[in-house]
């Protein structure tokens, strides 16, 4: 018996579809690279920070523009870190640790509109925005599942962002040197195929000294501690592999790591 596994007319439209979609991504890179630069602030950034930020990288050594990143920050320390590697099958490596220049309200989870809570758990850069009040800002996608399980229903709030101008009511500020550095990083690892940059928000390092100070300081606080155990599972994996656990949730919106 002989079979044939080829069919012509299957195989053309198969690679048109994929020429197509290859084609199209290129369009949309392309449209957002010229979209960004052609504004003088984002356009100026790049032209200062990108070649301090190739060597940065290529301390590490690593590939710059970068294939993927990975951004966590600790809102005790004020610390917001910078983690990049070549493929999923690498570990992480640190590329820069940065200041947070201010904070509003106190550690936990945000939970409704007009709070001033910093969020805390698993989210991703969302878009970036060249014509912010505060410099230059990009806007995390706030609320995710279980903020919308264990928040307000109705008003959650949102138009949660990194950026300059250290002032804040619940984003996370830099000063506007710094945002344009991680602007630039950020912009450059989306136009080189990264969709989505993660991005963690603690309340602390959960090492000793930091479990020390939650047990302490919000000991009565039933529901942060559990919220904050969810999030340990997720702190501790990356602490001992140096890579992300991918982010799902049961239906009440625990985190599932």
């Amino acid at each position: 018996m002989k079979f044939n596994f080829f069919k012509p007319g299957i195989f053309l439209i198969v690679c048109f579809l994929f020429l197509s979609a290859s084609t199209s991504a290129q369009t949309d890179v392309t449209n957002l690279r010229n979209s960004q630069l052609a504004f003088t602030r984002v356009a100026q950034a790049y032209s200062k920070y990108n070649d301090t930020i190739r060597k940065l990288f290529t301390s590490k050594a690593l590939s710059y523009p970068p294939k993927d990143i990975y951004i966590r920050e600790f809102k005790s320390q004020n610390e917001m870190e910078l983690w990049a590697r070549e493929s999923p099958a690498d570990q992480y490596k640190l590329i820069k640790i940065y200041r947070v220049c201010a904070l509003s309200g106190i550690l936990g989870p945000k939970r409704f509109e007009g709070d001033r809570q910093v969020p805390e758990g698993s989210y991703f850069i969302e878009d970036f925005n060249p014509q912010s009040d505060f410099f230059l800002s990009m806007l995390i996608n706030y609320p995710n599942y279980s903020d919308v399980i264990l928040g307000d229903k109705k008003k959650p709030g949102g138009d949660i962002y990194i950026h300059g101008g250290c002032v804040t009511v619940g984003c996370v500020p830099m000063t506007d040197e710094q945002i344009q550095e991680l602007y630039v990083v950020c912009l450059n690892s989306k136009l080189n195929g990264q969709n989505y940059i993660p991005i963690n928000i603690y309340p602390t390092r959960f090492n000793k000294k930091g479990l020390d100070y939650l047990g302490k300081a919000y000991q009565t606080e039933q529901e942060k501690q559990k919220f904050w155990v969810n999030l340990k599972a997720g702190y501790d994996y990356f602490e001992t592999y140096k890579k992300l656990m991918p982010v799902m949730y049961t239906p009440d919106g625990k985190y599932v790591f």
